[in-house]
């Protein structure tokens, strides 16, 4: 079925998790773009304050929710029609993350990430779905490159995102299958320069890092508001497709990188260790909402080149035949 999507300006989009980062960056862009917003997320305050930043005559509204409740999300949806009657994008980014070692870490607090992180993608995907199919539009799922290749100390997070990606795939083969003229879109961010990890809860020695290369959260709001207009089926940022392929393709390789690399890279020295986070609550450093960047120490590349050549159809069908084309020589090689 040939999807068509509205330009951004005519489009009402749904952000969750809209208070700071990778959905505070695609607010900001989508209103520059003159979208029209619905954004949600737990801090009242942040949200207030970016209402105020970003609202054009009404053009964005808020709503205070925590998405691992479904009828917080069903507030979004009320707050959309309510606002403008009804919503063209949908996206789900809201997250939360805990660090240690599987062992360590409580089954408490693995039950509320995955309220969180899956069950909220769960919660938004069926709304949207429902409203979209006579609508038509698109759902946005922002998984990670986690949703492959998971990293030590982060084995739930990891778990939630794999999870991610399979509803959202059959969501988008059920869709496709009715018919139904509604993008679904899996997102897959590497290292971004967010506040996730100071939000993260945290049983290790010291403060958790993501490996480089680290990306800016403008870089992966450009492709997420670029697959609310052109559908996509998967979009890659940074490292993150090498880092699938990797696992994929050669897991014993890639267990011999997370051990030998990886949980070096994370275990950054700095000391912050064993502290609350904002699973519970978005009480505990209230300062740390509404700002867009982190404290990611070392460069932070504001553009993935693989993101932007795959956007264009010619690019992205020469990197699939090079790619076909490595694959078969490498193949070819392990059988002589």
């Amino acid at each position: 079925m040939n999807i068509r999507l509205k330009p951004l300006h005519e489009q009402v989009i749904v952000i969750t998790g809209a208070s700071s980062g990778i959905g505070l960056a695609t607010a900001k862009l989508a209103a520059e773009q003159g979208a029209r917003l619905v954004l949600a997320a737990r801090n009242e305050e942040a949200l207030q304050d970016i209402q105020r930043n970003l609202d054009a005559g009404g053009t964005v509204v808020t709503v205070v929710a925590d998405v691992g409740q479904q009828e917080n999300v069903q507030k979004i949806a009320d707050k959309a029609m309510e606002a403008f009657g009804g919503f063209d994008t949908w996206i789900n980014n809201a997250a939360t993350s805990v660090w240690g070692k599987f062992e360590e870490v409580t089954d408490e607090d693995n039950r509320r990430l995955f309220e969180t992180n899956f069950w909220g993608t769960v919660y938004g995907s069926k709304l949207a779905a429902a409203h979209l199919r006579q609508r038509g539009g698109a759902i946005i799922n922002v998984g990670s490159a986690e949703s492959a290749a998971p990293i030590p100390f982060h084995a739930m997070y990891s778990a939630s995102k794999h999870a991610i990606k399979a509803v959202t795939d059959v969501l988008r083969v059920e869709l496709h299958k009715d018919n139904a003229p509604v993008s679904v879109t899996l997102v897959r961010p590497a290292s971004t320069d967010t506040l996730f990890n100071d939000h993260a809860k945290n049983y290790l020695p010291s403060a958790p890092m993501f490996p480089p290369p680290v990306y800016t959260p403008e870089a992966v709001a450009e492709a997420i508001l670029h697959a609310a207009v052109h559908p996509q089926r998967d979009v890659y940022i940074g490292a993150a497709k090498s880092m699938t392929k990797m696992a994929q393709s050669f897991p014993r390789v890639y267990d011999w990188v997370s051990e030998k690399f990886l949980s070096k890279q994370i275990l950054s020295g700095r000391p912050d260790g064993n502290r609350q986070g904002e699973m519970y609550s978005a009480d505990h450093n209230p300062g740390s909402y509404g700002r867009i960047s982190g404290s990611t120490p070392g460069p932070k590349l504001h553009h993935s080149l693989y993101t932007k050549a795959t956007q264009h159809p010619v690019t992205s069908t020469a990197l699939a035949v090079v790619g076909g084309l490595a694959v078969r020589a490498l193949l070819k090689s392990r059988r002589h």
